[in-house]
């Protein structure tokens, strides 16, 4: 079988300028392959896509009730959100009923992600709670209170937090913990490479809620909390949030950097994760959108939401259209 194949091809003034290659694979909860384009057991890291699982063992043991954690809160849990005031207040809630300030999250500062709009923050105006992955962080840190733990070294591989996450996320994709492939993330907390297939079934199971027969409470959940408020799983202008209301609540959807995007029907008990190798974001989200139309999931308005995020035309600096995209695969049915 190919590995990788071309997803989508970039023309400009009709000749072929690049082509992004990957991989996508579309499975159901059982982790049965149904259809694919390329390898679809291609070993990528998961980076953002997993945030949703890495919440698992805290919403498992009850510490949403526990705390008091709103859904918006379990929501922000699993975001790369934008570092926007209504991302910034959910984290401060969160410290505030830990009792700890921001400066124990360990996720480091960045600019803002809303700077993307055009808005560019003044040095200063920033800290932790701005990094796209505070919600995380701080859930983290829920778990390390509620369960005795040290909050300090909370992002060491060895840590008890980071050794249930890695139990967890083995038994919501089908594998060994040991088969689960250890990098560190760029908010510097422990990351696992796994093939496409184990990533969907992951997400088909958490998408399917409280069907499953085994995490079914906790996926309930997250899953609710992510459909509820896809705003802040994302951010004003950001792809998921745009993923998550065309899908009215039935998809659950995640991107992660360098090219990696995770989209399950939960009235489908399907889910299927994408990569594209060279990282390109915009190729990733028109040939996300391009799966969602192959498999029949788009009806025309939602056609017509998702229209943009197939990023069909090349424009130049002053608006003039000199090139287009478009789709290169066709999803071949599984043997």
């Amino acid at each position: 079988m190919t590995t990788l194949v071309p997803l989508i091809d970039a023309l400009r003034g009709g000749t072929l300028e690049c082509q992004h290659f990957g991989a996508v694979a579309v499975v159901d909860t059982a982790g049965r392959l149904l259809a694919h384009a390329g390898a679809p057991h291609w070993v990528t890291f998961s980076r953002s896509t997993l945030k949703a699982l890495q919440a698992l063992p805290f919403v498992k043991a009850g510490g949403p009730a526990q705390f008091g954690f709103t859904p918006a809160q379990v929501a922000l849990m699993c975001a790369s959100h934008s570092g926007e005031p209504m991302h910034v207040q959910q984290v401060d809630g969160m410290l505030a009923r830990l009792r700890l300030s921001h400066r124990a999250l360990q996720c480091g500062c960045h600019v803002p992600l809303f700077a993307e709009l055009g808005v560019t923050p003044a040095p200063g105006s920033y800290d932790e709670r701005h990094h796209n992955c505070s919600g995380k962080h701080a859930g983290f840190l829920a778990w390390c209170v509620q369960h005795g733990q040290p909050t300090g070294s909370y992002l060491a591989p060895g840590h008890p937090l980071q050794q249930a996450i890695r139990r967890e996320v083995a038994r919501v994709t089908g594998l060994a913990p040991e088969d689960l492939k250890l990098g560190i993330d760029g908010c510097s907390a422990p990351n696992y490479a796994l093939p496409l297939s184990h990533l969907a079934r992951g997400y088909a199971r958490l998408a399917s809620g409280a069907r499953d027969p085994e995490f079914g409470d906790s996926f309930q959940v997250l899953a609710q909390a992510m459909t509820a408020h896809p705003e802040l799983v994302s951010g004003t202008g950001r792809s998921d949030l745009a993923l998550m209301r065309a899908g009215r609540g039935d998809w659950v959807t995640k991107v992660g950097a360098d090219g990696v995007q995770v989209v399950a029907s939960a009235s489908r008990g399907q889910g299927f994760a994408l990569k594209v190798v060279d990282g390109n974001k915009t190729a990733l989200l028109a040939a996300t959108v391009a799966v969602l139309d192959q498999l029949g999931w788009l009806d025309a308005r939602q056609k017509e939401d998702l229209r943009p995020w197939r990023a069909e035309a090349i424009a130049n600096t002053r608006g003039t259209r000199v090139g287009e995209r478009r789709p290169a695969f066709r999803l071949r049915a599984a043997a």
